[in-house]
């Protein structure tokens, strides 16, 4: 990449797109919200957590060294924390409590089964993994005295039903959001606020009193449990100190709960919490908003099943990233299956790259310049505010030089293809894995290969040998018409010098 291209994401706390400058050159330390595992996470939750793995990517591909950090909220995150309303109910509480939930003999169970499945679905969808994992549950005792120094500080107060940070002594409640969404909150939660001691309806819980609540834990405000607010800020500055330099999260996360993360964090340190705020767009799910209202609302596993083949899992990543992350997008079936062509594509380019380092098949290497370039340009795509669109295109462009090769692709030619796929695979996260060898008709290993495809490799290899002979006898009508019969039994067929070479058709 060359000297002057930057890495660059649109800044919600300033409003513009903005070169990223870690405190430490080149040392990017971020944190991104994770799930409350209350259920299975939904396609619109992975597509925010596919937004913070594609900046990693990015930074990492530059060659800057990153440390991650996700949460996991296990407790706390209140059925009203969007009117920052403490009358709400946990919602691990009351998922214990739902028909999902009736399988589970207590909220730790269900706390334990729903991490589980969402760690499976992380695993599924390729995303790397963070360098710190932290559960609220975990650092209950940080949250507490976090929640001791506010309140000696005058900047919290206790009531009878909770403790609340008072955003009046932080001036600059609202930076992030817009201060009118603030004072907009003044106005409509006067009608859903239900704790008459709060001095200020923006107030919002940092502990709430529940001496009957299934998770709880002693405080010097008695039972109870964390909040929601609290517990982000608190975990975010034990693993990457008082300031970060990139938080990021769904578009919904940006009023109350950043703000809120923004004003405890930075009323406990006295220095800016995060340098840059980067926050990732609503999905529709075919035009409309994805709701179980409208039947369309889509968890992961329900696109994918319990043991979904690799490439299917790559098509769902791929259709997630397609659009770029801070324009609204539509997830579609078609979206879907489009994907999964391009993913076919991925690993034909792989097979014909094996084969053509298998055979060291001699020749020049026609592929280097073209394909560097390619991804240079797909590098240069993503610095520029995760343009993955352009990023994509850059990488179906680069995998159809090589397709176009086919198996005359030589083994120098191949050596750059393979590091191209490589390329993107770090970039994307898109190139399937663990290509099936191309077999040669006759040979036992080829048989072995497909015979669980459900084809008859004897036919295969029978019409192909009499096409070789109608070539041979300049019959190509005939050969036309054999290859017709081969590739009607579910097979692809290439001629290359060395003779025919066939595999099973690429599907998902």
């Amino acid at each position: 990449m060359s000297r002057e291209a930057r890495f660059r994401l649109f800044n919600t706390l300033t409003g513009a797109v903005e070169p990223v400058i870690p405190r430490e050159p080149k040392h990017l330390r971020m944190y991104g919200c994770g799930p409350t595992v209350y259920s299975y996470a939904h396609i619109g939750n992975f597509r925010s957590f596919l937004t913070a793995d594609l900046i990693l990517r990015t930074a990492q591909a530059l060659g800057w060294k990153t440390t991650y950090v996700s949460n996991i909220t296990d407790v706390g995150h209140l059925s009203t924390d969007d009117t920052i309303d403490p009358s709400g109910e946990d919602r691990m509480a009351r998922a214990l409590r739902s028909k999902e939930g009736e399988r589970f003999p207590n909220v730790w169970d269900l706390a334990r089964y729903y991490t589980d499945a969402f760690l499976q679905d992380w695993d599924a969808l390729g995303l790397l993994e963070p360098d710190v994992r932290p559960r609220a549950i975990e650092h209950v005792r940080e949250l507490i005295q976090a929640i001791e120094e506010l309140v000696a500080a005058q900047l919290a107060y206790e009531t009878s039903l909770g403790v609340y940070f008072s955003v009046p002594g932080f001036a600059d409640y609202g930076k992030l959001s817009g201060n009118e969404k603030a004072s907009l909150l003044r106005n409509a939660a006067r009608d859903v606020v239900v704790d008459t001691e709060k001095r200020d309806p923006r107030d919002f819980a940092l502990w709430k009193k529940d001496p009957h609540h299934l998770m709880q834990w002693h405080s010097p405000w008695g039972w109870g449990f964390p909040g929601w607010h609290i517990e982000c800020s608190v975990m975010a500055q034990i693993y990457l100190g008082d300031e970060i330099d990139l938080h990021t999260g769904g578009e919904d996360l940006i009023f109350p709960h950043h703000e809120c993360e923004i004003a405890q964090a930075e009323s406990l340190t006295g220095k800016p919490f995060a340098r840059h705020w980067a926050h990732t767009r609503f999905l529709q799910v075919e035009g409309r908003k994805m709701s179980k209202r409208f039947g369309n609302f889509l968890r992961v596993r329900d696109l994918l099943g319990s043991h979904a083949a690799q490439e299917k899992n790559l098509a769902l990543r791929m259709a997630l990233i397609s659009g770029q992350y801070r324009k609204p997008y539509n997830f579609t079936r078609a979206t879907l299956r489009d994907a999964g062509v391009h993913i076919g594509r991925f690993k034909r380019a792989r097979d014909i790259i094996q084969n053509a380092t298998d055979s060291q098949h001699s020749g020049r290497d026609n592929l280097c310049d073209l394909l560097r370039n390619t991804y240079r340009h797909a590098l240069h795509a993503m610095a520029d505010d995760l343009n993955t669109p352009v990023a994509i295109a850059a990488a179906l462009s680069g995998t159809k030089s090589i397709l176009e090769n086919g198996y005359d692709l030589s083994a120098a030619a191949a050596r750059s293809a393979k590091t191209f796929l490589d390329q993107i695979d770090a970039l994307l996260g898109v190139i399937p894995q663990s290509p099936a060898a191309t077999a040669e008709p006759g040979e036992s290993q080829a048989a072995s290969a497909v015979g669980g495809n459900g084809i008859d490799v004897k036919a295969v290899e029978r019409l192909i040998g009499e096409r070789r002979k109608a070539r041979a006898r300049k019959d190509y009508a005939r050969a036309d018409a054999l290859r017709d019969e081969i590739l009607a039994l579910g097979v692809e067929l290439h001629d290359t010098p060395s003779g025919p070479k066939w595999r099973p058709k690429t599907t998902l």
